[in-house]
């Protein structure tokens, strides 16, 4: 018997004013699963996140869990779907641990304050983000990666189920970068869960997505599993995006294998 996946979208057309950015983009999300999304610069992924979390008005249906997001509230989508833009949209003085208790919002009732339990829970998170010495920070003095990290601390406690991450990784540091995607997996594995990522380093997603979503034009051009397909076909999908590439299997140091990419640009 099939089942429906997880997460679906179908036929996603949508655009700014008479522009048109995306046409009829079809794909799905297992549940437990991080999606790379990656194309390059004016290809449509932050336009498609956007989409699918109602910021941007579309053609084409989005379903989790078998129900149509647009039939959705607007505070039932903020359970359900956690969006995290390339800026935060922060403006003003909140200590850390005021910023990542804004996750609990969408489960609180009107004047309700965050219980002692959910208190506990984002200083927990600021802690797994290397953050738990600074809670009492102004989020606005700090450097753009610590923005990110204390943004990803709010998302862990707002346990919603399908997580829509625009560059998370932009401004971290070659450690972060690596600690905040195993974060993401450790988050995912085995729940009712997914993630849809938007990145620019293709290495980076080849480590740590499932499944990589390629997109030039507006248009999806091909959805890659690493882990099942050949290399010729993610060298050529890639390729595609990227310009002239190779991609070997190697072994790290520690016996792992692993997916590297060189550009044959040089």
């Amino acid at each position: 018997m099939e089942t429906s996946p997880f997460f679906s979208a179908e036929n996603i057309s949508c655009g700014y004013g008479s522009r048109k950015v995306l046409t009829d983009v079809n794909f799905s999300l297992p549940k437990g699963s991080v999606t790379g999304l990656l194309g390059a610069n004016g290809s449509g992924k932050s336009t498609l996140l956007k989409a699918i979390c109602r910021q941007l008005p579309h053609k084409g249906t989005c379903t989790l869990e078998g129900r149509a997001l647009d039939s959705l509230s607007l505070r039932q989508l903020s359970q359900r779907v956690s969006y995290i833009p390339q800026k935060s949209g922060i403006h003003v003085s909140l200590p850390l641990l005021e910023v990542v208790m804004m996750g609990f919002n969408p489960s609180l009732g009107l004047l309700q304050n965050p219980s002692a339990l959910q208190r506990r829970a984002a200083r927990s998170a600021l802690a797994s983000v290397g953050l738990g010495k600074m809670e009492g920070t102004d989020y606005l003095t700090l450097s753009e990666g610590q923005k990110q990290l204390c943004i990803l601390a709010r998302t862990i406690v707002e346990d919603t189920v399908l997580l829509l991450l625009d560059e998370p990784d932009s401004a971290l540091d070659l450690h972060n970068r690596y600690q905040g995607m195993k974060m993401l997996q450790k988050l995912l594995l085995g729940k009712n869960k997914a993630a849809l990522i938007c990145l620019h380093d293709p290495a980076l997603a080849l480590d740590f997505c499932s499944q990589l979503l390629l997109l030039k034009d507006g248009k999806c051009t091909a959805c890659l599993r690493p882990a099942i397909d050949s290399l010729s076909v993610m060298q050529e999908a890639l390729s595609d995006i990227y310009g002239p590439l190779s991609l070997i299997r190697c072994k790290d140091s520690q016996g792992k294998e692993r997916l590297v990419l060189l550009s044959e640009m040089l």
